[in-house]
């Protein structure tokens, strides 16, 4: 159980930090513009599932682990931006068979799998809530912990709305703008660089924070 009294700016803060534009959307809007709604919708799935993990990580204690040891936190970012590397080496190189070749639709599966890891390397989520989520615990409603889940599901369920959204919508685009196989060529190799720009972004993180 949470205090209601503070349910009210809690939602106006998971509102505004949601809408504002970062990674994962621009790695949901990515592959919906390349691969149709479906794709766009299974990438925000990913990322919700990638999310619980994140909050439940919150919630035991992980992001106090990560925190006081910086070797750990710099290995996941370095992971991630590997990871993101990979993903836009793969899709330029698809792009560029499909020149020749139809593009087919990875599976379900592999979208699935693709957002939920680059959600659980972008290490700031998990640092987030450990500093977001303290702040609307109250004591005498329960255990923290419980109050922590509880707050980091509702921030879990109000991101799934608004990433299908951005899914939807950048999947729309894309329908309009695919017509033929050259377009479609085009919007692949958009996604890639987008992935590519989301690596060497947290590879510069990295660097940087070092």
């Amino acid at each position: 159980m949470i205090d209601l009294a503070v349910l009210p700016a809690y939602l106006v803060t998971v509102l505004v930090i949601t809408l504002a534009p970062g990674p994962d959307n621009a790695y949901i809007a990515a592959i919906a513009v390349a691969r149709g709604s479906r794709a766009g919708v299974l990438s925000a799935l990913g990322m919700a599932v990638g999310m619980a993990l994140h909050v439940t990580a919150a919630t035991l204690g992980l992001a106090l682990l990560l925190r006081t040891i910086p070797v750990a936190l710099t290995g996941v970012r370095l992971a991630g931006a590997i990871y993101l590397g990979w993903l836009a080496v793969s899709t330029l190189r698809s792009a560029r068979d499909s020149a020749t070749t139809a593009p087919l639709a990875p599976p379900d599966r592999q979208i699935l799998g693709r957002a939920l890891l680059t959600n659980l390397t972008n290490p700031k989520i998990i640092l987030f809530f450990a500093a977001f989520l303290p702040q609307f615990t109250r004591t005498g409603y329960g255990p923290i912990s419980v109050q922590l889940l509880t707050l980091g599901m509702v921030f879990l369920l109000i991101g799934l709305v608004w990433d299908s959204i951005v899914g939807l919508f950048a999947a729309r685009l894309g329908t309009r703008l695919a017509r033929g196989t050259r377009a479609a060529t085009r919007l692949s190799v958009v996604a890639g660089l987008t992935f590519g720009v989301l690596a060497l972004a947290l590879l510069a993180d990295v660097l940087f924070a070092s």
